[in-house]
C-alpha cells in the first residue's frame, strides 16, 4: 500500500502515535487509508449536503475494508460572488482546490481518493486532482438543487438575475423582485439548470470518473446517501483492480464529454475546464476539438438557460443516460472504460429505462437545433480563439458598433442606466485570467440585458467568461486577453464588430495594429496575495487558464 511509507515499521512510530490520537486502532491503521475530500461549506446551498455525503462515503469505505481519512477544501460560490470583486476568486479557486487535494493526499501518503464536490469550480478541480495524482479515485457530485416555483413555472437562480434586469428597467416592482428571490432556491444543491455545475457533473460521467447515474441524483433526494456509500465501496475496488484516472481519461473520453456539452447546450465553461483536465491528464486537446464536437452534435436537450427544463426534470426523464443513449444511437458516442471497471456502453445498457413520454430530450434526427450550443471563432479580435455561445433562436451572425467598457462594473451600470441600445456590441475587456485577475463571469450583465428585453437584440464580447446561466449571442474567452496586449485592448467606441458563426470569425474593419504604439497595459489590479500570484502564473484561456507551463 502507498500508505505503508507513512505507517509501517519502527521509524513510523510517531505517525502511528498521532493516528491513534484520532481514534484509530491497530486494525484501522493497517487497512488502506482512503481520502474523503469534500468542499463542504454553509455559505450557500451548492455544497451544503457534502458533510452528510462524506459520512456515508466513509461508511462505504469501512464496509469495504478501508479506513476513511477526511479533508475539507475551500469553495467559492459563483452565484453569490457574481457581479462583485469576489467573483475574481472563483476561477482561481479551481487551482487552489486542485492543489489542496494533491497536497493533502500526497502529504499523508494515502492510498485512494473519493472527492465529493458541489459547484462550478469544485467539480473540474476534483477531476484535475485525480488526473494529477493518478491514484485510484472517483468523484461524486453533491447534486442539483430542486427547482423553485413561481406562478406555476419552474424557476432557478437564473430567473433571479433576470428579474434584477427587469426591476432596473421598471418592468418589475420591489415586491415582484422579492417574490422571485424567495421562491427560486428551495434547499441544498447546485444551481438547477444546465449551468456550469450540472454541465460539469455530466462531463465527469462522460469522462468515466463518476459512476453513471449517481451525479444525476438531486442533492435532497433520499438516494443520494446510498450513492455516496457506493462511491466509498468503489474506492476499495479501484484500489484492488483499477483502472487509474489516466487510464480512464483518454482522447475518446474527452471527445464524448465535449459532445455531451454540445448536445445539452451546456456551459461554455465546459470548454475551459476540459482543457484544464486534459492538461493534467497529459492528453492533447485544443479549441478545434470543441468546434468539431459542436458541428457534429445537435442540441437535443431542452434545458435552461435557453430551454424549458431543469436538471431535476432531466433526471426524472432519464438523466445523463438518456442523453448519452441518444448520441450513441446516432453514432456520436464511443465506448470507453469507466471508474466502475465496466465500459460506458455496458453502463448505458444497464441504465433504467427513460420515463415514458418524456419531453426533455429529443432524438438526434429531430433535434432542437442542428448544431451544438457553441462555436469556436478566430479573427483579428481573437487570433488565439474565443467561444461564441449561440443564441437559442439560432442567430448565426451579428454586426454592430462597439460599446467599450474597461470592466464588468461599468458595463452593468450602463445596462441598468438604459444606455445600451438594440444593435450594440458590448465589449467588456480587462476581465481575462490575468487582467481581471480571475476571469469573472458576466452573468449580472447578460441577465440584466435579458431582463430589460434586450437579450436578442445586442451582442456581448469579452476576454472574461460567462455563467452557464447566460443565454443570448455572447462571445467569451477572447485570447489573447486585453491585459496581455490582445487586439480586444485596441478596440475603440464605435468600431464595427462582426460576429459570424458560419465563417468562424470575430473581426472588425478597424486597423487595430495601427493603434498598438499608443497602447499601454493597465497597472495590475492586485499586487499582493493569491490573486496577484495567479495573475503572474496563469496561461491563456485558449489553454484552459491553467497555472502550469
Amino acid at each position: 500500500m502507498h500508505s505503508d511509507v507513512m505507517k509501517t515499521g519502527p521509524d513510523r512510530a510517531p505517525a502511528r502515535a498521532m493516528m491513534r490520537a484520532t481514534g484509530l486502532d491497530d486494525a484501522a491503521i493497517a487497512k488502506p487509508l482512503i481520502a474523503v475530500v469534500h468542499t463542504w461549506s454553509n455559505v450557500s446551498p451548492c455544497n451544503l449536503n457534502l458533510r452528510d455525503l462524506a459520512v456515508a462515503a466513509a461508511d462505504g469505505i469501512r464496509a469495504a475494508g478501508g479506513t476513511p481519512i477526511e479533508f475539507n477544501t475551500i469553495a467559492i460560490t459563483d452565484g453569490m460572488a457574481m457581479g462583485t470583486p469576489g467573483m475574481r476568486a472563483s476561477l482561481v479557486s479551481r487551482e487552489v482546490i486542485t492543489d489542496s487535494i494533491e497536497l493533502a493526499v500526497t502529504g499523508h501518503s494515502l492510498d485512494a481518493v473519493v472527492v465529493l464536490c458541489g459547484c462550478d469550480k469544485t467539480i473540474p478541480a476534483a477531476a484535475m486532482a485525480l488526473a494529477r495524482l493518478n491514484l485510484p479515485g472517483l468523484v461524486l457530485y453533491g447534486g442539483s438543487i430542486a427547482h423553485g416555483k413561481h406562478h406555476g413555472k419552474s424557476i432557478t437562480v437564473q430567473e433571479v438575475f433576470e428579474a434584477v434586469g427587469a426591476h432596473g428597467a421598471g418592468k418589475l416592482d420591489d415586491a415582484g423582485l422579492n417574490e422571485v428571490e424567495r421562491n427560486a432556491c428551495p434547499g441544498a444543491g447546485a444551481c438547477g439548470g444546465q449551468f456550469t455545475a450540472n454541465t460539469m457533473a455530466m462531463v465527469l460521467t462522460a469522462l468515466g470518473l463518476s459512476p453513471l447515474g449517481l451525479n444525476d441524483i438531486p442533492a435532497t433526494h433520499t438516494d443520494k446517501l446510498a450513492a455516496a456509500k457506493r462511491c466509498g465501496e468503489l474506492a476499495l475496488e479501484l484500489l484492488k483492480n483499477g483502472p487509474l484516472p489516466r487510464e480512464i481519461l483518454t482522447p475518446t473520453a474527452f471527445r464524448n464529454a465535449a459532445r455531451l456539452v454540445a448536445a445539452t447546450a451546456g456551459s461554455t465553461n465546459g470548454v475551459l475546464h476540459l482543457l484544464a483536465i486534459a492538461h493534467e491528464a497529459g492528453v492533447a486537446l485544443d479549441l478545434e476539438d470543441f468546434e468539431s464536437a459542436s458541428r457534429a452534435t445537435p442540441v437535443i436537450a431542452d434545458l435552461k438557460p435557453g430551454g424549458r427544463f431543469t436538471a431535476v426534470e432531466l433526471t426524472e426523464a432519464g438523466g445523463t443516460a438518456l442523453v448519452a443513449n441518444a448520441l450513441r444511437t446516432a453514432g456520436l458516442l464511443d465506448n470507453t472504460i469507466t471508474v466502475t471497471g465496466r465500459s460506458l456502453f455496458a453502463e448505458l445498457d444497464a441504465a433504467a429505462a427513460p420515463a415514458p413520454n418524456q419531453k426533455v430530450v429529443y432524438p438526434v434526427n429531430a433535434p432542437l437545433k442542428p448544431r451544438g450550443g457553441f462555436a469556436i471563432l478566430y479573427g483579428n479580435i481573437a487570433p488565439e480563439g474565443c467561444i461564441l455561445k449561440l443564441s437559442a433562436h439560432g442567430t448565426k451572425t451579428f454586426s454592430g458598433p462597439a460599446r467599450v467598457f474597461e470592466g464588468e462594473a461599468d458595463a452593468f451600470a450602463a445596462v441598468q442606466g438604459g444606455k445600451i441600445n438594440a444593435g450594440d456590441v458590448i465589449v467588456i475587456r480587462n476581465e481575462g485570467p490575468a487582467g481581471g485577475p480571475g476571469m469573472r463571469e458576466m452573468l449580472a450583465v447578460t441577465a440584466a440585458l435579458v431582463g430589460r428585453g434586450l437579450g436578442d437584440d445586442v451582442a456581448l464580447i469579452t476576454d472574461g467568461r460567462f455563467s452557464g446561466a447566460t443565454h443570448g449571442f455572447m462571445v467569451g474567452h477572447i485570447a489573447p486577453e486585453a491585459a496581455r496586449g490582445g487586439p480586444i485592448a485596441l478596440l475603440h467606441e464605435g468600431d464595427i464588430v462582426v460576429i459570424d458563426a458560419e465563417a468562424r470569425q470575430l473581426h472588425t474593419s478597424a486597423d487595430l495594429e495601427s493603434r498598438r504604439a499608443d497602447w499601454r497595459a493597465r497597472p495590475p489590479v492586485e499586487t499582493r496575495g493569491a490573486l496577484a500570484k495567479y495573475a503572474r502564473l496563469v496561461s491563456s484561456a485558449s489553454r484552459g487558464a491553467v497555472t502550469e507551463a
